[in-house]
Formats: structure tokens, sequence, C-alpha cells
């Protein structure tokens, strides 16, 4: 990319004098600006100036538009100065590029007329403050969405609200009057800069629009595509022009017909629907980004874009670099997460709540979009590392599900996600350092993000985020009444090794920060905001207003504290052996906490302690551990204040007037009993399925009117006649997560005979399926066992379970990605390591047996 000095005398300088007098007069555009990028021959985005590789990461972000900027509104914040913030995230996390699904229902006319109201101001200001952070940015015009998501859609007097997306793609009048959209809308001239966007430097891509899902003829979508095209060249811009073509993806040579430059892509390998945290190992699932049809992408000379990805349901760092990696190992150049939450509704998550991503409430996922930025960057595009586990470490980049850590380790740059125990490649030549948790140069037991940058020798700038809690689901149904997550700003000691600080100095310089600590042998206590490090007399000489990433030196992002009362967040141990019994907690309050007790039977309350963070502990001894039922509660004290969990009440449950009686339970049974991994009516709603039949059901059976789960498939015939069809069009699959079972277990403790199955076929013959187990690592040991009519039991020996291909649940998007992941490793199975129960009907059956009907009833399926 050209340097930040060249775009800026090319670009912004004339534009600068331009604009001198803009307080009184319109900021006028010079006739300087050109193309930044272009395609060349062999399908590689280049920058114009020097022809180099292009590459950029970053964010879409919607505040401008729809449901985020109603919330502003009903909020009675400005959108500007929330815009302002946000952007600054974007910066600190060192992100490069902009692109969102324009909400065209709400900025044109029926007949396609660009309307120049709030949204396309608010719009227009978002551009303007990107590009004076260096942020480069896609535009994609058309989204044909409604505004209302998640709330019903308002009226808006835009072309896709009157025609739909079907009708848009299809209807004579929407055509016209989206050609006549695009043509003004890269016409339209930013009044904050000053530029068209046809002549932005800063726009390095036109995607058209928003996932079109075209069912015409391939003449009839290349004409439209074709239109569509001509429509924004029609603005004389010289910007590269791509399409979605991830979708209807049996239109490939259709689309490149039309003469685009090159494809966009999306990728969401966790599905759109799990609605909760998932509790397994992802990476196998975004080991690669397989694209069947990049023969013709390649042999049409066309480059390719992500314009949305996320990990979704997942609540860590680690998955964002090994997602980059895979993007960039299929070629990818420019690639942009959905969605950054804007900050002003994070606490709720109501915009998206399939995704979490904000650097001030999610930092370790924040820090690992940090990482996965530099991936970009650092990592060729089409580079090979391997399969999976191989390929997790690449270059100076790691992840690990183990250890839920993603680690950029360069030399220049060390970021770290969580917890990291690596050291530093070269301490001396470090410029950066970006965390959460603790490392081998910043220890602090806070839970919110922070970063060091080295501004010269012997001077560093801190700066540190409030501390998050997410105290519920976050991926839930979210409301607006609904708090997911809350911050606060407490003091915690935090210790820094830097070889190149010595003895130093903190001095605060963020808008009303004071606090100004005493330091003791490289510890002192930090409060959330902007502190110079160094020596007293450096860091007073040092210019606050400086410049710093598009802004100044004492430039901050965090927020103040939202904690208004009492949480306490804890999931009970579903099963426990006899024996001592750890419990922890998440535990917050507006004010300090006095006291965290434990209630329990036989005998006195015991107390927990403040581990770190938010957390607290507290062991009960075995002689109190009776077999059954363990049912307990957590008491808060604050100030004067009690108040019980379970269920988060005023009181003590010795208190006569306590009515409240469901505490928290835990199982707990002898060591080396009989456990139940499946059970059809505890478990039947958190299954995840392949795909959703007609077929399904919960229904009593037996003489003991038990649950089962029934399965009835008329066939398992694929679709197509060629042997190289997806397995997936011949198999049906569930997958059950056991991780939050088997937690709290002690593996060594566990019956390691037999997987009981029972059940029985729906058929009037055996049913054959396979039963698994899936490791941490992603790989799945299994056995094909024969379901009898008659309701009963099969038994599979643990010692004959063989490796087999692991089933890629939740199904991604977009379906094109694989079925199957084949572990590169046979390590054997071990029943530590078990983190799901995987079933199969149609694994191991011939092309005959596949085509008859298939059906089974579950009932249980035991680990004895």
């Amino acid at each position: 990319m050209p340097t930040l000095p060249l775009l800026w005398f090319r670009y912004r300088l004339p534009l600068l004098l331009a604009c001198t007098l803009g307080a009184v007069l319109p900021c006028v555009a010079q006739d300087t600006a050109g193309p930044s990028t272009y395609v060349d021959d062999e399908g590689v985005i280049r920058w114009s100036e020097d022809r180099e590789e292009v590459t950029g990461f970053g964010v879409n972000y919607t505040a401008p538009f729809a449901h985020a900027y109603r919330s502003a509104e009903r909020l009675g914040l400005d959108i500007k100065a929330l815009i302002d913030r946000d952007v600054y995230h974007f910066a600190r996390l060192n992100l490069d590029l902009y692109r969102v699904h324009v909400w065209d229902t709400e900025i044109s006319d029926t007949l396609g007329n660009l309307l120049d109201n709030e949204h396309l101001n608010a719009f227009d200001y978002l551009l303007a403050e990107l590009g004076k952070r260096d942020i480069n940015y896609i535009l994609t015009p058309i989204a044909y969405w409604g505004n209302g998501w998640p709330e019903t859609d308002l009226p808006t007097p835009g072309f896709s609200s009157k025609y739909g997306k079907a009708g848009s793609l299809l209807d004579t009048a929407a055509i016209r009057a989206q050609e006549r959209y695009l043509q003004q809308f890269m016409e339209h001239v930013n009044p904050y800069t000053g530029i068209a966007y046809r002549d932005d430097p800063r726009l390095l891509a036109v995607e058209i629009s928003n996932e079109p899902h075209h069912d015409g003829t391939p003449a009839s979508v290349t004409d439209f595509v074709r239109r569509m095209r001509e429509a924004v060249k029609a603005s004389e811009t010289q910007k590269p022009v791509f399409y979605n073509i991830s979708h209807s993806t049996h239109l490939m040579d259709a689309y490149f017909a039309a003469g685009i430059r090159g494809g966009t892509f999306q990728w969401y390998p966790t599905g759109l629907s799990y609605g909760k945290t998932i509790p397994a190992n992802i990476l196998p699932q975004i080991d690669r980004y397989a694209i069947p049809f990049d023969s013709i992408i390649r042999a049409a000379g066309g480059a390719k874009i992500v314009y949305e990805f996320d990990p979704a349901y997942i609540n860590s760092g680690y998955p964002y670099p090994a997602m980059a990696r895979s993007f960039r190992s299929a070629g990818i150049q420019l690639g942009t997460h959905f969605s950054y939450d804007p900050t002003y509704l994070a606490s709720v998550n109501t915009e998206y709540n399939t995704h979490y991503m904000n650097l001030v409430y999610a930092p370790r996922q924040a820090i690992g979009l940090m990482i996965a930025a530099e991936v970009f960057r650092q990592v060729p595009r089409y580079a090979d590392y391997g399969a999976y586990p191989i390929d997790t470490t690449f270059g100076a980049f790691t992840v690990s599900y183990d250890r839920d850590l993603a680690l950029l380790n360069d030399g220049s740059r060390y970021y770290y996600s969580n917890d990291v125990a690596d050291a530093p490649r070269a301490p001396d030549s470090l410029l950066t350092i970006a965390g959460h948790g603790n490392s081998p140069l910043v220890q602090y037991d806070g839970t919110g993000a922070y970063f060091l940058d080295r501004l010269e020798e012997g001077i560093w700038r801190l700066e540190v985020y409030p501390d998050a809690l997410q105290v519920r689901n976050v991926y839930g149904r979210n409301s607006p009444n609904k708090t997911v997550t809350v911050l606060q700003e407490n003091t915690r000691p935090m210790s820094l090794s830097l070889p190149s600080l010595g003895d130093f100095s903190v001095r605060p310089i963020n808008a009303g920060n004071d606090w100004s600590p005493a330091v003791r042998d490289a510890v002192f206590d930090v409060r959330p905001g902007v502190y110079l490090i160094g020596s007293a007399g450096l860091i007073a000489e040092r210019a606050v207003d400086s410049p710093w990433v598009g802004g100044s030196l004492k430039d901050y992002g965090g927020t103040a504290s939202t904690i208004d009362r009492t949480y306490v967040v804890h999931d009970p141990q579903p099963i426990a052996h006899v024996g001592p019994l750890t419990i922890k907690a998440e535990v917050a309050a507006p004010d300090s906490i006095t006291r965290v007790q434990l209630l329990a039977p036989q005998g006195p309350p015991i107390e927990m302690e403040r581990t770190e963070g938010f957390t607290y502990s507290a062991t009960i001894p075995m002689e109190r551990v009776k077999l059954g039922s363990f049912r307990y509660y957590i008491k808060v004290m604050v100030n004067d204040s009690v108040r019980t969990y379970p269920p988060d009440a005023p009181g003590d449950p010795n208190d006569w007037d306590f009515y409240h009686r469901n505490p928290y339970q835990t199982r707990v049974v002898p060591v080396v009993q009989d456990l139940r991994l499946f059970d059809a009516h505890r478990d039947r709603d958190a299954l995840v399925l392949s795909r959703w039949v007609d077929g399904l059901n919960l229904s009593p059976s037996g003489p003991g009117l038990e649950d089962e789960f029934q399965i009835r498939l008329s066939d398992l015939a694929p679709s197509t006649s060629d042997d190289d069809a997806s397995p997936e069009f011949s198999d049906y699959a569930i997958r059950h997560y056991l991780k939050p079972m088997l937690e709290g277990l002690d593996s060594q403790w566990l019956p390691d005979d037999t997987l009981v199955i029972r059940g029985h076929s729906l058929l009037s013959e055996p049913q054959p399926i396979e039963v698994g187990l899936t490791l941490s690592d992603g790989s799945t040991y299994a056995s094909v066992v024969d379901i009898p009519e008659a309701l009963g039991e099969v038994a599979i020996a643990l010692t004959d379970l063989q490796l087999v291909p692991t089933v890629l649940l939740p199904r991604p998007y977009p379906g094109f990605l694989p079925y199957l992941f084949e572990s590169q490793r046979d390590s054997g199975f071990d029943l530590s390591q078990v983190e799901s129960l995987q079933i199969r009907i149609g694994a191991g059956q011939s092309k005959d047996r596949l085509a008859q009907p298939q059906g089974l009833g579950l009932i249980s399926i035991d680990l004895r």
C-alpha cells in the first residue's frame, strides 16, 4: 500500500487547502482523485500507485442505518460522537478496512433516486472519520433488506421496499431504479471530504449488492449483473466492481460473463441458529476455506473478497486468526468481520445476537480480531501450513483451543487474547503490546483489554479498558431491557517487566483522568484510562495533544461503569463425583463487596475468596458432599445489604421469611458410576442436527413411556448421480455436546468399558447407525451398529471404536464448505478428551440401502 504521506499529499492536501474556509463555505473536491486499486489479469488486487498487492482487514459497522441508528435516537445520543469512539476502536485495533451493506431502502426512493437525508449524512461522516484514521473501505450500495431487524420493518421510501429482493432481481422497473440509484450513489459527493465516492482513493472496491440469490437463467443473470456493473461505471469511476458469488453458485460462469473483476464470499462456520456459546473446539471447522469452483474464478482472472465472517457463538479470540489464515490460504485479499457492535448497544447486543464483537465489551474477541488483521498483512496468498492440528502455529502466530489463546509474537508485536506463558521473541525490539490477561511482561488480573505502545526510547503509552463481565447469554433472545454485559472501572494492580523501561513513573493524560499512582518495584495500581509510562522528566515534557493514529495521544475509547446492581454469574456443575467440590462464580457489584459465602448442607457457611478478576472460589470438604443432589446458595454482602443467589433476592436462606427454595444443584455420584450421555427427554432441545427434516418427533415409548427421539427419513440417496457428490446428501448427523457435563468429573473415575444405546428401529428391519465420541482435538472414534426392531440395548466396546471422519456441525454458511473433517493424526481414543457425541445415519451404508427409508427411535446412550 502507498504510505499515508503519499496518499495524503496526492489526495487530501489539495482538499485541505480547499476546505480552510469550511466553516462558512461548502467543501469542494479537487479534480485530482483517481483510482487507488485495480485487478490485474491474474486476479490480484493491486495499488494503482506502485502495483503492490493489496491486503485489507476490518469490520462491518452499521451505526448510520436501521436499528443501530434508531437506537441512538431513542437513547438521545449524538450519532457522530458515537461513531468517533467506535472508529477510534478500529484504529486502536489496527484495522485498515471497513465495509457495510448500505440500507438502500433508507436512502433512496422507489425510482432509485438517492435521498440526501440523515442516514446518508451519518454515513458520509463515518467515511470521513475512517479516512482520518487511515482506514479504507468497500462499498456495497444495495442491501435489499428492510430496515427493521431485529424489530419489524418500518415504512421506508426505497425501491427495495417496493419490490423486495426477488422483485428487484427480475422486475424491469426495479432494475431501472437500481441503475439510477447506483450511478447517483457513486456520483454522490461526501460533504465532509469533498470527494465523490467514485473518486475516493480510500474506496478499494465496489460490491454491487448483498447476497442477491439469483434463480434465473444464466443469460438473464449475466444481463442483470452486467447492467448493474455498467450503472456503477456510468459514474465514470475506475474502481473494480465485484459481485456476490457465494450464493447461487451454479451461475458462476454467468457472473463472470458480466465483466465483474472478482467475487465476494462470507463464512459462518458454526451456523447462525445455535443460540448460546458452543462448548467445543471449532478449529477443525475453520481449518480451510475450500472454494470448489475456484478454478472458474482463477480462469476468469477474478479477485476474492470476504465481505462477512464470524465464528458465531464462540466467546474466544482464538478462531479469528485461524479464519484469517484460511482466507489467505484461499487467495483472499480483503476481509471484513460481521459485525462490530456499536459500543452504545454492546451491553444488550440487540443488533445481531448471533455475533458479539466490541473492544470494550468483548475484549478477547477484539484482540483476536486485531491479531487476524496482522495475519492478512503477513501471510502470503495461497500459503499452505498443512492441516489441523499442524497449522495451529504458522509464522509468528499461534492459535490454541486448549489455552483459549490467539497469539502474535513477531519481535516487534506481542498480542495475546488470554493468559500466555510464551516469552516475547525479542523483548528489546518490542513496539506494541496488546493483551487480555497475564503475560511474562504484564501481570494484570482485570478483565478488560490493555495496550502498551513504545513512543520513543524510555516512554510508553499505556491504555487500559474497563473490566467487562458477561452476566447473561449474549447470544439469546435479547432486548434493550436485558443487560448481557456490564462494565466496571476498577482499580487493580499492574506489574510491568519491559526491558527498555527501567525505573518509571505514571502520568494520566486522557480527559478527566487524574489518577497518578505511585510505583514500587514496577508495580502500580491502575484505573481505566490512558497513561504515559517512563522517567518522570521525560513523560512530564511529552505533549499529550501530539498526533496518534489519526487523532491525538490522549484519545481514549473506554466508557464509564455500567454496573447498576449486584450480579452473580454461575452455572452449577450438572454432575460431580463424590469428594471435595470446588465451586466458582463471577461476582460483581457497584460498591465494594464485603463478603461472599457459599451456603451448603452439613455445616456453616464457607467463605468464597476472590482469585482473579470477578472470580470467587470455595472448596466444599469431602465430608459435606453426599451422594445424591448437592444443593447450595451463594450469599453476597455489599455494605449492609445481603442478597442470595438463586433467586437474586434480598435476605439469607436461614431467615424465617426467606421463602425462595430453588437452590443451585449438582448431582453427586459414586466413582465408576454408569453415566447417561444422552437422554431423549432431557437433551432433545440441545441437539445439533445436520439439517431439519419433517420426520423428527419426541414421543413416549415402551412400557415405561420413556421419551424417544424419533428420526424418519424417506431415503438418503444423493440428488445427483455424481459419485463425488458431497456426503452431506447421503448422511444424517447429530451432535450432542458433553463438555458441560464431563468437565466436572475426574476422567480416571469414569466407566470405560462400553457405550450402550437404548432404542429401536422404526422400520421392519434393523436400522444401521454410526455412534461415536468426538475428542477435543476434533477427531472422532466410532463404530457402526444395527439397532433392532424390538426396543432394547445395543453395546459397543470402547476398544472397538475406530477413527472416522468428524461431521462439521453446526453446518456452516455458505453451504459449499466441507461436510467432513478427517483428522491427520490418530493418537488413539482417549476418554479424558471426549467433548461430544456424534451419531450418523447413512455412514457405511451401500447405495442401495441409502435409497431406502431410514428410521430410528433413540431413548438413551450410556457410558458403562
